[in-house]
């Protein structure tokens, strides 16, 4: 098979190794320098960078694997959507090097990688060699290279980038955790994005599991003819997976005391209710998932604390890339917290911050965005980065203070990805620690 990779992040690169290995003809192309050049072309992969040559669209592809954060409307990717080529994932081509690997899928705007990483935790209670994957950062291909053909379970995040580029990926339980306005830069609409995020259950049959949000109606609206069968959770009505006497249930089963769970909000409850139904569905008994909700400690770049500082506590939300999310953020506090916000502007707005501004004492707001947030909120502190926008809270928390990083916007105009924001982020707050000796 002749296949042309678009695009050489960790994903790409994976896929391209593993293709290789499997004796295909790989061409991998990128706008930026491929670092691993070397590495792949002594893998028998054409490797490409600085550009993509002309010459690549005269070629009769069997494959292209597209990276998932490339639009569809880039014009070298539109060169091949109008050609009508066979265009797929990542996820989607390590999916066919094994038939013994078994997946739970997560997606949904907010929650998922929470939700996956706890999922991944839960399986290897049951099995040590259980893996997590996909959007999270560990491409599923890497993990095929490295397990082959063996039986194991995986947590496997999928954005709804992924979903759109998959044929046959077939998860044996998977669930949106909800839908709220996302990547509009990407899909153009509300209704495309929140139709790709569906395609999760779209190959699933049978005896396979799609978990049905029932406090999101934009998903019960989407969800009233499915192919598998269908599982119920909510935090406030009855359903499959619920709250009753200060227990979560699955059906007649009691899974784990809500006192079993440490982290803070109501959102970290419905992400481990989902995780642990989905556990259970691959296998894993409930004595396990009561010691794995016990130890788990969530999740870096989440609500993660950092460090206490002359009082005031320092928490790092760089994954909150929306509003939805950041409102979960702030409602996880009891009290207003001084809110570190802005970044690449997705154009989804940010009116829907409107009715938590009351648990935000200060807002001191940086980067591409700083002037809409500025709108929403006159009287937040303006700064250039995130660099400032630390000190600036710094100088004015207190203690029994909350300083909170929770951008509502993406990383791409100041930093590569939300990871690379909050680890800035934590080593700024840590220094600031060690100066004022704690």
């Amino acid at each position: 098979m002749k296949v042309l990779i678009i695009g050489a992040a960790r994903s790409g690169t994976q896929a391209a190794y593993l293709l290789a290995s499997h004796h295909h003809a790989v061409t991998i192309t990128d706008m930026k320098q491929i670092d691993a050049k070397r590495e792949l072309e002594e893998a028998g992969v054409q490797v490409l960078d600085h550009g993509h040559p002309e010459f690549l669209k005269m070629e009769n592809w069997d494959l292209i694997v597209k990276n998932p954060g490339i639009p569809y409307h880039a014009p070298f990717v539109q060169y091949f959507v109008e050609k009508k080529a066979r265009i797929v994932n990542e996820i989607e081509v390590a999916s066919w090097f094994t038939d013994q690997f078994t997946y739970g899928a997560v997606t949904g705007t907010n929650g998922k990688t929470t939700t996956t990483t706890l999922l991944g935790e839960l399986l290897k209670r049951k099995c040590p060699n259980a893996r997590t994957a996909g959007n999270i950062g560990v491409p599923l291909s890497e993990i095929v290279r490295e397990q082959g053909d063996q039986k194991t379970d995986v947590a496997l995040e999928v954005a709804a980038f992924q979903l759109v580029a998959m044929e046959k990926f077939h998860p044996a339980v998977s669930v949106c955790m909800n839908l709220t306005p996302d990547h509009l830069d990407y899909f153009g609409s509300l209704d495309a994005y929140y139709d790709a995020k569906m395609l999760v259950w779209k190959n699933q049959t049978g005896d396979d599991w799609f978990l049905v949000n029932l406090d999101d109606p934009e998903i019960v609206k989407r969800c009233a003819e499915l192919p598998c069968r269908r599982v119920t959770f909510s935090l406030d009505q009855p359903a499959d997976v619920c709250v009753k006497q200060d227990q979560v249930w699955l059906f007649d089963q009691p899974l784990f005391a809500l006192s079993d769970l440490h982290l803070p909000g109501r959102h970290n409850l419905q992400n481990a209710m989902v995780a642990a139904a989905m556990a259970v569905k691959l296998g894993v008994d409930a004595d396990q998932i009561r010691e794995g909700i016990r130890a788990f400690k969530g999740v870096e770049h989440r609500i993660e604390f950092v460090a206490e500082i002359r009082g005031a506590r320092y928490y790092n939300d760089s994954k909150g890339t929306n509003v939805d999310a950041t409102t979960v953020a702030l409602k996880a506090f009891e009290k207003p917290v001084i809110l570190l916000a802005g970044g690449y502007d997705k154009k989804t707005g940010f009116d829907g911050l409107k009715p938590v501004l009351d648990r935000v004492a200060t807002m001191i707001v940086y980067g591409e965005t700083r002037g809409q947030l500025k709108a929403l909120r006159p009287d937040a502190i303006v700064v250039e980065t995130l660099s400032e926008a630390v000190e600036q809270a710094y100088q004015l928390a207190k203690a029994g203070d909350i300083v909170l990083l929770s951008p509502v916007c993406a990383s791409w105009d100041q930093f590569t990805d939300y990871e690379q924001r909050g680890r800035q982020f934590k080593e700024q707050v840590l220094a600031l620690a060690r100066q004022a000796g704690e």
